[in-house]
């Protein structure tokens, strides 16, 4: 039988920092099997949890259902369901509730979720919410998940500007969300002075760095666009010059990721939550090498 976990106990007694790795649902029978075996090799470095994302489409949600499922029950791994409001109304989100519910899991990723590409505003489905914190609000009022949310250390495309993001984590906060989980970043200053704006605006819950290790210049370009985050000119210069050799970029996307990692956690950072684009070598370079250096044990 496998145990239960809600993550707002975990953190709030954390001995350690919580590392979590976050996938995707695969399109493909063979592509879920090759999820189960990253799975598999990242579960010998103990993460707190692992995440998986949810899109819109029947078919895309029911397989992260399944997935979550799948992963506490087989892998006895503690899973977050990830729930959007993309493309949902109220009844809709309801019935996936109720079965995450009757799943037995435990934790849920609350989030509004982006526009379809190439539409620059999310448009609420009618019957549908339009916030994360909606989402979240309907959730703490109809079910005992342990809820989380994101945030931006970066402004949000959609964001009047940088203060508008910490007004949102505040309102996420409010709205019961029990964690808050970064957008992907570089620079770790962006990190650092956004929770310290967090914590004055009245934002007291955990809030852990989400970091993608670079694995393919054009796909991080292509990421980092869309979300408005932005590379620092030292690293994209690195980048651009090991572009034709795949190799090479992998090797200083790992250092870069580890030395972010280690200066995060030694700044008092309360874990890392891995973006691994469902590939699990670098990402057990990065949580093998801090395990090992224990950075944490030097917080400022």
């Amino acid at each position: 039988m496998v145990l239960t976990m809600r993550l707002d106990t975990v953190l709030e007694g954390r001995p350690q920092p919580v590392f979590s790795f976050e996938f995707f649902p695969p399109k493909t029978d063979d592509g879920v099997r090759q999820l189960f075996e990253a799975i598999s090799h990242l579960r010998e470095l103990e993460p707190t949890f692992v995440s998986v994302t949810y899109g819109a489409g029947g078919s895309v949600r029911t397989r992260t259902v399944d997935l979550v499922t799948r992963i506490r029950r087989e892998l006895d791994i503690e899973p977050v369901a990830h729930l959007t409001c993309v493309d949902a109304t109220v009844d809709d989100l309801h019935g996936i509730l109720d079965g995450l519910r009757d799943a037995g899991i435990d934790n849920v990723l609350a989030l509004r979720g982006d526009p379809p590409d190439g539409d620059e505003r999310f448009v609420a489905t009618v019957g549908g919410l339009a916030h994360g914190n909606e989402l979240m609000e309907l959730i703490t009022a109809d079910y005992r998940f342990c809820v989380g949310g994101a945030c931006y250390p970066e402004k949000h495309p959609e964001s009047a500007d940088a203060d508008e993001d910490v007004r949102s984590a505040k309102r996420k906060a409010d709205a019961g969300a029990s964690y808050l989980i970064t957008n992907l970043f570089f620079d770790n200053r962006m990190y650092f002075d956004f929770v310290a704006r967090a914590r004055v605006a009245g934002v007291t819950v955990p809030i852990i760095p989400g970091i993608m290790p670079v694995t393919n210049v054009g796909q991080i370009r292509r990421f980092t666009s869309k979300i408005g985050a932005t590379i620092p000119e030292a690293l994209l210069d690195a980048l651009r010059s090991r572009e034709n050799d795949p190799e090479a970029v992998l090797q200083l996307g790992v250092a870069w990721a580890t030395l972010q990692c280690a200066e995060l956690l030694a700044g008092g950072a309360p874990g890392v939550h891995f973006y691994t684009m469902n590939r699990s070598p670098a990402t057990r370079a990065i949580l093998s090498a801090l395990r090992a250096a224990r950075p944490w044990d030097r917080v400022r």
